[in-house]
């Protein structure tokens, strides 16, 4: 059996029938095996037969061979898979009757008949249940035909000893159990390897979906990528009440005019990556990086909504990620090797928000509240964060701020602004209030 993948390799690659090609091998394999173990079984039967002198059943078992031989080169030249499989299943059916009534009754012959059972059995591993029916259907006929001619072939019966006769009988009950038996193992193995294969090739998916699944969520937030999998063609939400920041870095042009490709790529990825941390620490979702800018929101989960005074508090928790930027790159020269700074704008307000385009698409917001954000940021000064007059009214209890400032902002007109300086001192009534919110899963 351990040389059957490489006989497997011989045979024909092309197939005519629909058999799927996922089981071409195992068909192969065991056509082969059953051929093999027969051919060879058949011949210690022709010397054994030829030495009691039954001279016509002894040819048959090299007619049997002959016959199988023509049939497989016949598969090998016209690589016909289904006709080779049944005129196999048919030799293995027919020939052992023949050689029975050649020896004139069950008795005489030591019940030979019992190896046409590979043909059914043969059946059920090669072209399933349902056809395997009237491959035992015909076994039974023949069975019922060699029992009425019995009588009639009893009286030319050649004389074979009883001690021969039970000898026959031994072998032949042994050596068909032992076929069956080891087609049936070979069958249950390669059925053991092909599920295998099938958990193997299940898993990889697993793991490439599960990959997958990453790549898009660090696109998209949950809920949209969620919606996006279910084949919505078209994905835009207006949402009432939302706080965006943007943050710009400080002179990131100049400073990038004496660096490398690869000397710009690392200095920026080590600021954002660290502002990736930060936003997911205080539970808020990055919209995008605009070249030097970092872009993030509060408030745009599913169900986010002012019913019943109930608002989740991410304007605070913008104001603390806007603080936790600026104070980082301030403190850690391992992130900020180069000591640049920036400038931070927040608005709070309604905004659209929506997948953009089919190809490389990316979820982004519009509205004023995004353009008021974007505008102050751009007036601001380096280390500055200010905040439009809806982000301070909501925030005013909790963090300092300096007066009001008037600030001329391009298609809007004088804007009141106000500069966020840091949180209040906690008080009782805060209930810790000032600890970062809780991550998303």
């Amino acid at each position: 059996m351990s040389s059957l993948p490489g006989l497997l390799d011989l045979l024909p690659q092309t197939e005519a029938s629909p058999l799927k090609s996922q089981e071409m091998p195992r068909t192969k394999g065991l056509l082969l095996l059953a051929t093999g173990l027969a051919g060879g079984v058949s011949v210690v039967w022709y010397g054994l037969y030829w030495l009691l002198g039954v001279r016509f059943s002894a040819l048959l078992p090299v007619v049997f061979n002959l016959l199988l031989a023509v049939n497989l080169l016949g598969y090998l030249k016209g690589g016909n898979l289904v006709l080779f499989r049944n005129v196999q299943l048919g030799f293995f059916l027919v020939m052992p009757f023949a050689a029975q009534w050649g020896m004139g009754s069950f008795v005489a012959a030591s019940g030979l008949c019992l190896w046409g059972v590979l043909a059914p059995v043969g059946a059920i591993m090669l072209v399933g249940v349902g056809q395997s029916v009237a491959w035992f259907a015909a076994y039974l006929a023949l069975i019922l035909i060699s029992g009425v001619v019995d009588y009639a072939l009893a009286g030319h019966a050649h004389a074979v000893p009883a001690e021969v006769s039970g000898l026959f009988f031994t072998l032949n009950l042994i050596a068909v159990s032992a076929l069956v038996f080891l087609l049936l193992r070979f069958a249950s193995v390669e059925r053991e390897r092909t599920q295998q294969r099938l958990e193997d090739a299940h898993r990889l998916l697993q793991a490439e979906q599960d990959r997958s699944e990453r790549l898009l969520l660090n696109v998209l937030p949950g809920p949209i990528a969620e919606r996006l999998k279910r084949g919505n063609q078209t994905i835009a939400d207006g949402f009432a009440d939302v706080s965006v920041m943007f943050a710009d870095i400080v002179n990131f042009t100049h400073v990038a005019e004496g660096l490398s490709p690869q000397q710009v790529f690392s200095m920026l990825n080590r600021i954002f990556s660290t502002f990736d941390e930060l936003a997911q620490q205080y539970g808020l979702e990055k919209i995008k990086t605009i070249g030097d800018a970092y872009m993030a929101a509060g408030g745009l989960d599913e169900g986010n909504s002012l019913a019943e005074g109930l608002r989740p508090d991410y304007t605070a928790a913008i104001a603390d990620l806007a603080l936790a930027m600026r104070d980082l790159l301030h403190r850690d020269f391992d992130v900020n090797r180069r000591h640049l700074d920036v400038r931070i704008g927040i608005g709070t307000g309604p905004v659209v928000a929506g997948v953009v385009g089919k190809n490389k698409f990316i979820y982004d917001l519009w509205g004023d509240t995004v353009n008021t954000a974007s505008r102050i940021t751009g007036e601001g000064q380096p280390g500055m964060i200010q905040v439009d007059e809806a982000t301070y009214q909501r925030l005013r209890d909790r963090f300092d701020f300096t007066p009001p400032l008037t600030l001329p902002l391009k298609g809007k007109g004088d804007t009141v602004i106000y500069r966020l300086l840091g949180r209040q001192a906690a008080r009782p009534e805060d209930n810790g209030s000032a600890e970062p919110a809780p991550q998303r899963a």
